[in-house]
């Protein structure tokens, strides 16, 4: 099964383009160029002592919350051929749970398969869709599975994205992590400020793992 995964997972990359923002799992790209592009992008306006204003994005149990309809739809709009759509179907279809202390299957209508060599690409291809009419060009908005970047010159602008994100991204049963989503300010002049999502303060940080890697407010 999982060779056919693999096999599965080929022929849906020779149809389905991803964005120029999505990093994670995509051929010629990796953690090392989604860290370079913000690192350089930091850079830039610490040598113009211009203001950046970062939100790191968490999502909860991300793969956990994908519902299957939406995952369907999200196929089809990437331009996946019916066929294939039905073959992806199927792998989810043969699946069932049973409850604690029952033996009768339930059928799953959400989440994506943990562990599967085809969930990786699948989730990158939902997040695509669903990001579409609110991502801008990367570098300011930057995509690696479940890690988002939102960058803006403004600290009104970052949380006008913010809640664009958080609205696009729930009404499709994702979920924003409140408690791990962090804002970092370069260059940050007196009073700047913070950012709030849903009028609940997020929480501000001079230093941030982003993809393993320790990116700092002030270099």
């Amino acid at each position: 099964m999982k060779l056919w995964k693999r096999v599965v997972e080929a022929r849906l990359r020779k149809v389905v383009e991803s964005c120029e923002q999505q990093y994670g799992f995509m051929p010629r790209k990796s953690t090392t160029d989604a860290i370079f592009a913000l690192r350089i992008l930091m850079e830039k306006y610490r040598d113009g002592q211009r203001e950046l204003h970062c939100v790191f994005v968490d999502l909860e149990k991300a793969y956990d919350r994908v519902p299957r309809e939406e995952l369907w739809c999200c196929m089809r709009k990437s331009g996946v051929a019916e066929k294939y759509v039905r073959v992806v179907q199927d792998m989810y279809e043969t699946v069932g749970r049973c409850a604690v202390g029952q033996t009768e299957e339930f059928k799953v209508e959400v989440g994506l398969h943990q562990g599967s060599a085809l969930s990786p690409f699948l989730f990158a291809m939902v997040m695509d869709q669903l990001s579409e009419e609110v991502r801008q060009e990367s570098p300011w908005t930057m995509m690696f599975a479940d890690d988002i970047v939102i960058c803006s010159e403004s600290r009104e602008q970052v949380e006008e994205n913010l809640e664009r994100w958080r609205f696009a991204l729930e009404r499709r049963g994702m979920k924003v992590s409140r408690s791990k989503t962090e804002y970092m300010c370069v260059n940050e002049r007196e009073g700047s400020g913070t950012v709030r999502l849903q009028g609940e303060e997020v929480k501000k940080a001079q230093e941030f793992k982003y993809l393993g890697s320790t990116v700092q407010s002030n270099g």
